[in-house]
């Protein structure tokens, strides 16, 4: 077969090989499949899909090695029935596609020590959380009952303490870079801490995007996905915006439906309504000033 260009059918029948295989392909077998040169097939694949086949692959097998732990599944059998030819290869990507080690996520966070704090915002209560290696929940809600029982649904096995304000740095951190960026303070935003967080190569690229949207404007799904370059993903973005665990931080409430109105946000659509008109409002007053 002589090489063509990497259109949609293309594309979809590799990541098809991908789905179907137990072993990743090597990028020059599926470039061989597609009649593609492995330069070309690795950029397309990335522009459509958001990741890289190697990476797809490996998001695919962790979906289903957390999807097998979520049920209960021995940690041994959920390894070897996602794919993956050792515990050593799991281990050695868990930190970023699960944010912890498999036996921890399956246990609902054993061995996790989460400290947490939260403080009173113009958008209601908000409780952030940190592990030992970064920032692991960003929450908002009414109350701090509400806020502590999400915090223990999601990590129902981790050790969690409350820390009072001014004990933990990077706690206080991240609620002085959220006060600052939403024009709640005036003071400077410090850097933000790292963050622990449980996520998918894709999801990542999705988070990354959604923070280059200046605030106090909006983008549609389809619209991201384009800009990604990946048009026919708008759902797959609604789904990673819908797996954000760091509320202010990944700004999810700047994506609005294709035809403007606000649609859902997991903190609350009336808190998305008021956030936006807040970021509107502080982005015309600082027009007037570097005008005036």
């Amino acid at each position: 077969m002589t090489a063509r260009h990497a259109n949609e059918s293309t594309l979809e029948h590799v990541r098809l090989l991908l789905e179907r295989a137990d072993e990743a392909p090597t990028l020059q077998a599926l470039a061989e499949a597609a009649s593609l040169s492995p330069s070309h097939l690795q950029r397309a694949f990335r522009r459509r899909y958001g990741m890289s086949p190697a990476e797809y692959h490996r998001a695919r097998r962790f979906g289903q090695l957390k999807s097998a732990l979520r049920k209960g599944a021995a940690v041994s059998d959920a390894v070897y029935d996602a794919g993956f030819g050792s515990g050593s290869r799991v281990y050695e990507h868990s930190d970023r596609l699960l944010g912890m080690t498999p036996a921890s996520y399956r246990a609902g966070g054993a061995g996790a020590d989460i400290r947490y704090t939260t403080t009173d915002t113009p958008l209601g209560r908000l409780l952030v959380a940190t592990t030992s290696r970064g920032i692991c929940s960003v929450t908002l809600g009414d109350t701090d009952a509400e806020l502590e029982k999400r915090l223990a649904d999601e990590f129902p096995q981790a050790s969690r303490e409350r820390v009072d304000a001014g004990r933990e740095e990077w706690l206080d951190a991240v609620i002085a870079r959220i006060a600052s960026e939403l024009g709640w303070s005036d003071v400077d935003a410090p850097d933000l801490p790292p963050l622990d967080v449980a996520a998918t190569a894709f999801q990542w690229r999705v988070w990354n995007a959604l923070t280059r949207i200046p605030s106090g404007t909006t983008k549609s799904y389809g619209e991201l996905a384009a800009e990604l370059g990946m048009p026919k993903a708008a759902r797959a973005i609604g789904n990673a915006c819908g797996n954000n665990r760091l509320a202010l931080i990944v700004p999810c409430h700047r994506i609005v439906r294709e035809d403007g109105s606000l649609g859902g946000w997991r903190w609350g659509v009336e808190r998305k309504r008021e956030l936006l008109a807040s970021e509107r409002r502080d982005e015309h007053r600082q027009g007037h000033r570097s005008a005036a």
